[in-house]
């Protein structure tokens, strides 16, 4: 029976495994696919944890949506997923193999039998949030907060990494088609977080004229922040590593930037009132002192957009101005956070965590790349057989700046249409 998708027709045969990067007939099924696969006894650095395996293509029930990957992105989820840290994923979903990844786009190419919404050949870019839907939580109030929500890719086992995934149809939405299929496959996971993070979390969403302190300015969720203040009218003061980073954060919209590699008070804070902690405070002052020659003297910043943790929270939870907010993601550089708490009460700081983004908020967010008001900052894209490689990358922190994807049935980069593709994978 033909699909009514405005996809043109094309020959294909139908099998049981397609090689990555041929295309099936539109909305057939085979029985088995490529993927990344992790086991619990590999869990380790990802060019060791990560193998290519032959597995079957998952089952849908009656709300679920098979996508073909035609790329997917790389973000932290994976290499955490490789390493078993903070958790290993299955001690979540007690599945024998674990398929990361958290971002993708591609095309729907099976529907179960409840889903209104989506249909076969309809182009699609995936958030990372799944849930039940029938609790209170996901029935008027925050989804993020449901005891059933968990991240597709990591709490669940079948990610982005492999040639078909399988997801819930409240995950989907539409791809920006002035994008190519890596470009579109890089931004989802990064800047909903971020949308979260900076406007999510009442009376301390970010307005126009606030200023927001952006760890990792040059990284996929720093870079969306970025963008995302200066789309908001307000400040952002970015924090790099690399001198090289400058002029990048700079072009996405910052007001300014610090090198942290100027200054010494990274790490778990010392005792308090101890000779090494006054070393540190002179140190933390130094480096507020320097955002105030980007706000102005005095005007500390009203949020600190944190994700690095251990390493920076102190300084974090100091240079917040009185009745801000410090909303944090992650903690890339260790789970350990110490702060001077007397300036935490005193100072009545708010601190927050933030996980992800619900759906409208994903889609809000999508909208504006949707409008082209955002730029995806991709910055490599990988070739499928490379992907454990790209997290070696990631976790080594020798990434470049923006984001990362990996090409996966998308037969070469630079393509915009599944058209496209057929064409380029004869």
């Amino acid at each position: 029976m033909a699909l009514d998708t405005g996809i043109a027709h094309y020959e294909a045969p139908e099998k049981d495994l397609y090689e990555v990067g041929e295309m099936p007939p539109l909305g057939y099924v085979p029985k088995q696919m490529y993927a990344w696969a992790i086991r619990r006894e590999r869990h380790g650095e990802p060019d060791k944890a990560m193998l290519q395996e032959v597995v079957d293509v998952p089952e849908l029930d009656s709300q679920d949506v098979l996508v073909l990957v035609m790329a997917a992105g790389i973000n932290y989820n994976g290499v955490w997923a490789a390493l078993g840290q903070p958790i290993s994923p299955f001690d979540g979903h007690k599945q024998p193999y674990h398929v990361a990844g958290s971002d993708a786009s591609g095309i729907v190419w099976a529907v179960g039998d409840k889903v209104k919404r989506w249909k076969v050949g309809d182009e699609v870019v995936i958030h990372c949030n799944q849930d039940d839907g029938d609790d209170e939580e996901c029935n008027g109030g925050d989804p993020m907060y449901s005891p059933s929500q968990r991240i597709w890719g990591y709490e669940t086992p079948d990610g982005s990494f492999s040639q078909f995934t399988r997801v819930q149809a409240q995950q989907l939405m539409p791809r920006p088609k002035h994008l190519t299929w890596e470009e579109s496959a890089c931004y989802t996971l990064t800047l909903a977080t971020a949308y979260r993070m900076l406007f999510g979390h009442e009376p301390h969403d970010l307005k126009p004229g606030q200023n927001v302190l952006v760890w990792g300015a040059s990284g996929g969720l720093g870079s969306y922040a970025i963008q995302l203040i200066n789309t908001a009218g307000a400040n952002a003061i970015g924090v790099i590593s690399d001198e090289s980073k400058r002029d990048f954060v700079m072009d996405l919209g910052a007001k300014g930037v610090l090198n942290r590699k100027d200054f010494k008070c990274w790490g778990q804070l010392p005792k308090v009132n101890t000779p090494e902690y006054n070393a540190w405070f002179a140190e933390a002052r130094k480096f507020g002192k320097a955002i105030w020659d980007i706000t102005g003297k005095g005007v500390n910043v009203d949020m600190v957009f944190e994700h690095p943790g251990e390493a920076t929270f102190p300084v974090s939870t100091f240079v917040v101005k009185k009745g801000g907010m410090v909303v944090i993601c992650a903690g890339t550089s260790g789970f350990n956070l110490t702060f001077d708490v007397r300036y935490m009460w005193m100072h009545q700081k708010r601190l927050q965590g933030s996980h992800f983004a619900h759906l409208k908020q994903a889609s809000a967010a999508n909208r504006l790349m949707l409008e082209r008001r955002l730029d995806p900052c991709m910055s490599e894209v990988f070739l499928w057989n490379d992907l454990p490689d790209a997290h070696m990358k990631m976790l080594r922190n020798e990434h470049k700046p923006g984001n990362m994807s990996v090409l996966v049935q998308a037969p070469k980069t630079g393509l915009r249409t599944f058209e496209d593709a057929l064409e380029a994978g004869r």
